[in-house]
């Protein structure tokens, strides 16, 4: 039987842990750019200090959104990839591309040629983290047990958060002691040579996916991965339980839809409808406001009050510490409770109150949400309020006013909320529902979907930070209250159940062929543990019989 100790997992954890870092660049590489922009030795270096409020914006929404350009395209690149050589050698791939754009970025000097290098950079680095993004959650998640697999898929948003964490400290401590030369770039763009060589050295080490080798014909090679994940051996009863199902979805797979093609991928029984969710949620998750805070943290926390560079770094740093925190907490201690669709509804709630259903799943909801729901539900809008009555002004002498730091409060707030939700668990719910045979082409729609709204996103900010002033916040505010919370009432639960599974929830298969798809399964894994059992002379017989028929 599967061990019950609190070490039965820690492969699964590990290999997490390793693949994340280069969830950890999508953080750092997403956070850092939006505080060196800020810098005045970068608007000397490439000749903004004079320019229009319009050209500053143009430029700055260039530096941070061409990276999420090229995700754009590395993300749609992954699935092909990932299909023809597994995803442990596509992620090493990845992050090699992304080495060479983090080279590039790092290299670059001042004036026309240094901002063009850098463009290209960040595109190519874009294409790595976009490839990363893609294959990561789907690896883990594959090779994570159901019953944990929430927690350790939601690492995602944890190491992402942590990444944006260290680039806001990064950035602080570059604007309190360097003050010219191109240090003030090349040095937050060369830190993510550490991260990115980590990931590459260590999944070299790593296995690759039981879920995928199955599919690929390799099913001994499967089974002894799967158990070395689980911490078993190949003969353990519910490894092979969970190897038989995996097996029955690729004979489903085979007998079903062999030869549709990408029309079966898209339109197949129950696959539609999982695309559409993928797309939606992370529309919603892109235009709630977050990432717009994220991505420029230091300029949001200027506009709101606190002048100067340094200030708003520092604001920044303590809003990339509330989000690690409030995540972390979410993900090891109410992830696996709550479940995805009830978190995703309180999340939303949390962070604009939307109308009450009327009615409570008693085995899902918490009894403190509902008051949480209501102290925050109207945080932006009263973020909004606070500005519009309370026009931050500028002060020379970093004071900074009471309203300004109310604002500030009223978005750390924000952002707890987001991280009990939102924040992470569109990545895990993704990675829950797509079957084997289109999870690759799924997790890849899914990943340039967020890329491209991603995108938009970080290339308006700027333009809409100066051009709404208040009215930025209460444009997010109705976005949660109009789309989150009503969309994440109405997607079906994934917590508790198997990959496998999801076929059912979806309507993909009945449960009772499903049933009968594993006793058939079980029968072929049985088999070939019978054969290798053998002696030398019976796996000969078996495998001249197979070889006639």
């Amino acid at each position: 039987m599967v061990s019950h100790s609190r070490w039965a997992n820690a492969r699964v954890y590990l290999l997490a842990c390793t693949v994340y870092w280069g969830i950890f660049l999508f953080g750092y590489d997403t956070g850092v750019a939006g505080g060196v922009i800020t810098t005045t030795a970068f608007k000397t270096a490439f000749d903004l200090t004079h320019a229009s409020t319009a050209e500053v914006n143009n430029v700055s929404s260039n530096v941070v959104a061409v990276l999420q350009g090229g995700a754009f395209f590395g993300a749609l690149g992954s699935a092909p990839t990932s299909n023809a050589i597994g995803r442990k050698w596509t992620l090493l791939s990845f992050a090699l591309v992304f080495l060479i754009g983090a080279a590039l970025q790092t290299a670059a000097g001042s004036g026309t040629k240094g901002l063009n290098m850098i463009y290209v950079g960040r595109v190519i680095a874009g294409v790595g983290i976009g490839g990363i993004s893609a294959v990561a959650p789907a690896y883990v998640s594959e090779c994570a047990p159901k019953q944990v697999r929430g927690r350790i898929t939601g690492l995602f948003q944890i190491w992402v958060a942590c990444g944006v964490l260290v680039s806001y400290f990064v950035n602080y401590g570059i604007s309190l002691h360097v003050h010219s030369g191109p240090r003030v770039w090349r040095i937050p763009f060369g830190i993510q040579f550490i991260p990115a060589g980590l990931l590459a050295i260590g999944v070299v080490f790593c296995r690759e996916s039981p879920r995928y080798l199955a599919k690929a014909g390799k099913t001994e090679e499967a089974l002894r991965n799967l158990a070395w994940y689980r911490g078993t051996t190949v003969e353990d009863i519910d490894t092979r339980q969970e190897m038989a199902e995996i097996e029955a979805t690729i004979i489903e797979d085979a007998e079903a839809r062999a030869g549709l093609g990408w029309k079966e991928a898209f339109f197949g029984p129950g696959n539609f409808i999982r695309f559409v969710i993928a797309i939606v949620i992370f529309m919603l998750q892109q235009f709630c406001g977050q990432n717009s805070i994220s991505y420029y943290a230091p300029t949001i926390f200027k506009s709101i009050g606190y002048s100067g560079t340094t200030p708003a770094l520092l604001a920044s740093g303590v809003y990339g510490v509330v989000k690690v925190v409030s995540t972390s907490i979410f993900i090891f201690f109410f992830v696996e409770k709550f479940g995805r669709k009830w978190s995703l509804f309180f999340g939303g709630k949390l962070q604009a109150q939307p109308l009450s259903s009327g009615k409570r799943d008693a085995e899902t909801e918490h009894p403190v949400l509902l008051p949480l729901a209501l102290a925050m539900g109207t945080l932006f809008y009263i973020v909004g309020a606070i500005f519009k009555t309370h026009p931050p002004v500028v002060n020379t002498t970093g004071y900074v006013a009471p309203a300004s730091r109310a604002m500030a409060g009223l978005i750390y707030l924000y952002c707890v909320a987001y991280s009990f939700g939102w924040g992470p668990l569109p990545w895990v719910y993704v990675s829950d529902i797509f079957p084997n045979r289109t999870r690759h082409y799924g997790l890849a729609v899914a990943s340039a979907s967020q890329w491209l709204f991603n995108f938009t996103i970080s290339k308006v900010t700027p333009f809409m930070e100066t051009g709404l002033g208040y009215k930025l916040f209460i444009t997010f505010a109705t976005i949660n209250i109009l789309g989150m919370a009503t969309f994440a009432y109405l997607i079906p639960e994934t917590k508790g159940k198997s990959l496998e599974e999801m076929d059912i929830l979806f309507g993909s298969i009945s449960v009772a062929d499903r049933m009968r798809d594993i006793q058939k399964a079980e029968q072929v894994v049985d088999g070939q543990a019978h054969i290798e059992r053998g002696t030398p002379d019976e796996k000969a017989t078996v495998s001249m019989e197979e070889h006639k028929a």
